[in-house]
């Protein structure tokens, strides 16, 4: 039946053929007497383009060649067992699932943000700092401690963050000068000053309390922080933000004074 109809359109194709070709002969005869170069050109190109037609044509049907070979794979799929077939798609499935759960999980994977973010976001992009040494910076809480003078390695990392963004002075009480010696040597041994962010002239020293509240309210910092019940209170009217630190955390202040048991636990870094 397919043989048939192939040598059928053979044949239509000849006719069709021997009937042009009589045609453009004729046509060709007036096209020289009256057409000139250019015209004749194309003629003779639209010409040839039927040739070439023509003999292409009747390779067209061996195109359907390739549909034999995926009808031998469809039919060796099919040869297969019924559960085998089963469990090549569930195993695909599978792995396409498992696959797509990765991808969903790598995507929504919480990401954890630097110790540069926390600090900017902690201080409300404030760009000057005070800060108390005792019980803040230093393990010793009171002037009389200062014999020996211990820096806080917790709260080393996230004080010299704050150094980058951040214009920050020191200050603290101190009984004498030999104190005040003995603190600038441990924060220099500790590196507070090898990052340039922080200098030896913004560490300010006073002998009273009130000392140091005076500096806090001539420097007008964003933020201010201390370990001092009173002294906190006392500035919650007059510095925009306030940390107190101290052991046990108790209520709030005021709307703008946070509190935190350490330096570091207030950055979130414990």
């Amino acid at each position: 039946m397919a043989e048939s109809s192939k040598d059928e359109l053979l044949q239509l194709v000849k006719q069709l053929s021997s009937f042009l070709s009589v045609k453009m002969s004729n046509f060709f005869t007036i096209a020289f007497q009256k057409l000139d170069v250019l015209s004749v050109s194309a003629l003779a190109g639209f010409a040839v383009a039927i040739f070439f037609t023509w003999k292409i044509f009747p390779s067209a049907p061996q195109r359907r060649q390739p549909k034999r070979q995926s009808a031998r794979a469809s039919s060796s799929v099919n040869n297969l067992p019924a559960n085998a077939t089963v469990e090549m798609s569930g195993a695909s499935t599978s792995s396409d699932d498992l696959r797509a759960q990765d991808v969903v999980d790598d995507f929504f994977q919480p990401v954890k943000p630097t110790l540069a973010q926390l600090v900017r976001q902690k201080l409300c992009e404030g760009r000057k700092v005070t800060c108390r040494l005792l019980g803040v910076v230093l393990e010793e809480t009171s002037p009389e401690e200062l014999q020996t003078v211990t820096v806080r390695s917790s709260v080393l990392e996230v004080l010299l963050e704050i150094t980058k963004f951040c214009d920050v002075y020191l200050m603290e009480q101190v009984l004498d000068d030999e104190s005040e010696k003995r603190v600038l040597l441990a924060l220099e041994e500790a590196g507070i000053f090898s990052s340039g962010g922080l200098i030896k002239d913004k560490v300010l020293f006073c002998s009273t309390e009130i000392g140091r509240t005076s500096f806090v309210r001539q420097l007008e910092p964003d933020w201010h922080i201390d370990s001092s019940f009173e002294i906190s209170s006392q500035l919650a009217r007059f510095i925009k933000y306030q940390l107190h630190i101290c052991s046990s955390r108790p209520e709030r202040l005021a709307s703008n004074v946070f509190c935190s048991t350490s330096l570091d636990h207030f950055f979130g870094c414990v």
